[in-house]
């Protein structure tokens, strides 16, 4: 057994990590389909538990701010509500509106948990589907429907999604990632 003082032994809190418990007691609810007082309560016990006795898979959160979360949610339901708006509109209107087209969406970072969640947020809103991370290129491939200006496309996703995911996960910008296409 190693008594050294430089040894550092991670202690697993009961809330360490807590979009994937949010998620786990979020999903327990939907899946009762009740939010009767024994339903909320093993809500919250799977949404504590799962994570404590799973944290030995789980990498230490690298922090986590609650505000920037909070206002990504607000914009990515607001961004599904006009997507699906605009796609409603293409596809009830003429064929010759559609614009599809393959984006390139570069990556700011090699961060796995930052570019997952981005790449799911693209997918979630209406329009648009990542079909692939290319971390060799560090980008994301989107295909949309209506690519009209893929180029600014882009960078609104970026601007939207990818730098508050950052701000949230408290990741800085890799300036090791290199966008070749």
């Amino acid at each position: 057994m190693n008594t050294s003082p430089h040894t550092h032994v991670r202690t697993v809190g009961w809330f360490d990590h807590p979009v994937l418990s949010l998620s786990l007691g979020v999903t327990w609810l939907m899946l009762s389909q009740s939010l009767a007082l024994v339903h909320l309560l093993s809500a919250v016990l799977i949404g504590l538990a799962v994570p404590k006795l799973i944290a030995g898979f789980l990498k230490p959160a690298d922090g986590f701010h609650w505000p920037s979360a909070i206002r990504l949610v607000g914009v990515v339901l607001w961004d599904i509500v006009l997507s699906n708006i605009a796609v409603a509109r293409l596809v009830l209107g003429p064929m010759d509106k559609f614009n599809p087209m393959w984006v390139p969406v570069p990556l700011a970072t090699k961060h796995a948990r930052v570019n997952a969640l981005f790449a799911s947020i693209i997918t979630t809103t209406p329009g648009t589907v990542s079909c692939l991370i290319d971390e060799h290129r560090d980008v994301i491939w989107v295909h949309a429907l209506d690519g009209a200006d893929p180029e600014s496309m882009a960078n609104d996703m970026k601007q939207r999604y990818e730098v508050p995911l950052m701000h949230m996960l408290r990741v800085k910008v890799d300036m090791s990632v290199e966008h070749t296409q």
